[in-house]
C-alpha cells in the first residue's frame, strides 16, 4: 500500500500561509508540478546568509529534509547556483523562500 500524498501545490500554499501568519515572510520563487513536484526551501538568515533544504527520506521512510547547500550557511550566489542545478535536473521542482533568522524551517520538518 502506498502512503497518501498531498498535492504539492496545496502543501506549498498552506506552508507559505502559515509561515506568513507566524511572522516569517515567505513566497513562492518557482512553481513546479502542481501534483507531485519536489520542493526546495530557501531559508534566509538574519545576516543575509542562506541555507537550501531539499526533500529526502529518513532511514525509516518518513519524509525529511537535508541541507543541500551544506551545514554552513552560504551566500546568495551559492544558493542560486544550487537551486539552478537542482531545477536543471528536475524541472518539476518548487522553490519556496522563507525568512528564517535562525536558519531553521518555519514549518514542521525532520532535518537529517
Amino acid at each position: 500500500m502506498t502512503e497518501a500524498r498531498l498535492r504539492t501545490s496545496l502543501w506549498a500554499a498552506a506552508v507559505i500561509r502559515q509561515a506568513n501568519q507566524d511572522g516569517h515572510p515567505a513566497m513562492v520563487l518557482r512553481r513546479g508540478d502542481a501534483d507531485a513536484g519536489g520542493v526546495l526551501a530557501v531559508l534566509l538568515g538574519r545576516d543575509g546568509r542562506l541555507s537550501v533544504l531539499s526533500q529526502t527520506r529518513a532511514p525509516d521512510g518518513r519524509p525529511a529534509w537535508i541541507r543541500g547547500t551544506g551545514v554552513e550557511p552560504v551566500d546568495q550566489q551559492a544558493a542560486d547556483a544550487y537551486v539552478a542545478r537542482q531545477v536543471g535536473r528536475d524541472p518539476d521542482l518548487w522553490v519556496l523562500e522563507f525568512d528564517a533568522p535562525n536558519l531553521l524551517p518555519p514549518f514542521e520538518a525532520l532535518l537529517i
